[in-house]
């Protein structure tokens, strides 16, 4: 059998293809795991403002768990039900204003992915939090993608990214990598999986950022000793001679 290529990353993909995926039992059963592990991490998670990339969800049930005074999904379609429509490799965001970001799924779809987190490292605030999902090109849905499977696996135009790969360009932006989570659904006949011995091989993986800014101490130029004087030249105090005493000394 002729294997199918599957389209180049980062192109458009049918939201009908998406919905069909996301209403199906495999895909209600991830994205209910996701939600579980999200609710996991977002409460410890504080500041003012959440923001969620790309609409990945219906019902922006995803951030409903973050303590931010404020959350905000910004997608890139203008029927997908967020606060604004954007461009995520060019975030109309100023700059350090976001404290927790999460980015569900929007680097499979991204034809840049590294300048896209860019973006948000620069949009974080100084140790702003970052959540990403992804899905496992080791997984079985990472094969069926390659062999041409249709939507039960995953629409059409994603790109998977291992959790080491996407790990390697937080370190290079000055993140610091907190924790690394693997999980998946398993097959019908088993429980939702866990880390585990066949963790390489689930499904799905999230990772826990956050921006690691080094303090600048500004310090002038140091001062050092002068060794010169300790060691020679130093000048001797001269003898005291008190009017009182014996009197000068007679040659």
């Amino acid at each position: 059998m002729k294997r199918m290529q599957p389209r180049p990353a980062g192109r458009p993909f049918s939201r009908y293809a998406l919905a069909l995926w996301q209403r199906s039992p495999r895909g209600r059963r991830l994205m209910t795991l996701e939600e579980r592990e999200l609710r996991r991490v977002l409460p410890d998670m504080f500041g003012r403002h959440a923001l969620q990339l790309g609409h990945w969800d219906r019902d922006g049930r995803l951030l409903s768990s973050a303590a931010t005074l404020h959350r905000a999904t910004l997608g890139t379609h203008s029927r997908s039900g967020a606060a604004a429509q954007v461009q995520l490799e060019q975030l109309p965001l100023l700059e350090k204003s976001v404290d927790v970001m999460l980015l569900p799924h929007s680097l499979e779809f991204s034809s840049q992915p590294r300048h896209l987190l860019r973006e948000a490292s620069r949009a974080l605030t100084d140790r702003g939090s970052l959540v990403v999902l992804g899905f496992n090109p080791w997984s079985v849905w990472g094969a069926r993608r390659w062999l041409g499977a249709r939507y039960r696996a995953f629409p059409e135009g994603a790109r998977f990214y291992t959790a080491g790969r996407v790990c390697d360009w937080l370190e290079l932006l000055s993140f610091e990598v907190s924790e690394i989570r693997r999980y998946g659904i398993g097959f019908p006949w088993l429980q939702p999986a866990d880390d585990g011995l066949l963790s390489a091989t689930q499904e799905a993986w999230m990772i826990v950022a956050r921006k690691r800014v080094l303090p600048m101490n500004w310090v002038g130029r140091v001062r050092r000793a002068r060794v010169s004087p300790l060691v020679k030249g130093v000048p001797m105090p001269s003898a005291r001679i008190d009017a009182g005493s014996d009197g000068d000394l007679q040659g």
